[in-house]
C-alpha cells in the first residue's frame, strides 16, 4: 500500500509537470472547509432583534495561516488561507447566504441584513439571524446541540493564489465570496472549525448534495480509508468500507451520466 509521503511526493512531480497547463488552472469554485477542525465555536443563542425572537448563530467559517489537508486530480497536497486573503471581497460588500451543507434554502443573507462577516486574526467570522419558527433551523440548532454538526465552511472563489515551489502546498492569497454561501457542514475541507451551541443526518443529505461538495466528501472519506483519490469519471468500482462512500461514488456517477 502507497504511504501518504510517497503519494505527497508522486503527486508533487506531477504537479510540476502540468505546470502552466489547462490541468493546473486553479481558481476554482468549491468550498473550503472547507474542513480543517479548529477550536472556535459556532454558538446559537436566543436572542430579540427587531421586536422578534432569533436564533444569533456565531462563529468562524474558516483559519487563517492554518494548512489541511485537499485533494486534486494528482494527489494530496496541503492548503493555506493567508491572513487578509478576504479583505478585499469583504470591503466590496459581497451578498453571501447562510445555510447547511452548502445547499438548501438560504436561512439568512447579507442581503437581509441577518448575516454579517468579518476578518481578524483567526479568520474569517460570521453571525447570522436565524428564524426560530423555521423547521430547519430547529433542526440545525438541535444537530449542533446533539453535536451530530461540529464543522463550519464556506463557499468562494480563488482569484489569487500561487503553488510552493515543490508543488506540495497551494497558499491562496485572496478570495472572493460573492453569491457564496458559509454556515456549518457535516464534513468540511478544513480541519480546523469545530462547532458547539445551545438553544438530517449526511447518509439522509447526499443525494441533494451538488457535485461539488459530493466529491470533495467521496475525497475525504476515502483518504480516511486509505485511498487514493477517485478519477472524475469513475469508471470501475474502487473497494471500500462505509455506506457513506459508496452513496456517494453512486451520486457522482449518476452524474456524469447526466453531463454527458
Amino acid at each position: 500500500m502507497t504511504d501518504m509521503g510517497t503519494l505527497r511526493a508522486q503527486a508533487a512531480n506531477a504537479r510540476s509537470a502540468a505546470a502552466g497547463s489547462a490541468a493546473m488552472a486553479v481558481p476554482r469554485d468549491r468550498p473550503e472547509s472547507p474542513a480543517v477542525r479548529f477550536t472556535s465555536q459556532l454558538r446559537a443563542k436566543k436572542v430579540t432583534r427587531d421586536d422578534m425572537e432569533w436564533f444569533e448563530v456565531e462563529g468562524y467559517a474558516s483559519a487563517f495561516e492554518q494548512g489541511y489537508e485537499m485533494w486534486d486530480m494528482f494527489g494530496p497536497y496541503t492548503e493555506i488561507v493567508s491572513k487578509g486573503a478576504a479583505d478585499k471581497t469583504l470591503s466590496e460588500d459581497p451578498e453571501v447566504v447562510f445555510r447547511f451543507n452548502h445547499g438548501g434554502t438560504p436561512m439568512a443573507s447579507t442581503r437581509n441584513g441577518r448575516l454579517v462577516l468579518w476578518a481578524d486574526e483567526q479568520g474569517l467570522g460570521q453571525r447570522a439571524w436565524l428564524n426560530p419558527k423555521r423547521s430547519d433551523v430547529q433542526l440545525l440548532i438541535q444537530a449542533i446541540e446533539d453535536q451530530d454538526v461540529r464543522e463550519q465552511s464556506f463557499m468562494f472563489r480563488i482569484t489569487s493564489g500561487q503553488w510552493s515551489p515543490d508543488y506540495t502546498e497551494y497558499r491562496i492569497s485572496a478570495f472572493d465570496l460573492a453569491r457564496g454561501d458559509v454556515g456549518p457542514v457535516t464534513y468540511g475541507a478544513n480541519p480546523h472549525t469545530t462547532v458547539s451551541a445551545r438553544a438530517g443526518e449526511f447518509l439522509s443529505s447526499i443525494p441533494n448534495l451538488s457535485p461539488l461538495v459530493a466529491r470533495e466528501a467521496l475525497e475525504r472519506l476515502s483518504a480516511r480509508a486509505d485511498l487514493a483519490p477517485v478519477p472524475p469519471v469513475l469508471p470501475s468500482p474502487v473497494k471500500a468500507e462505509g455506506r457513506s462512500i459508496q452513496m456517494l461514488r453512486t451520486r457522482l456517477m449518476v452524474d456524469s451520466v447526466e453531463d454527458d
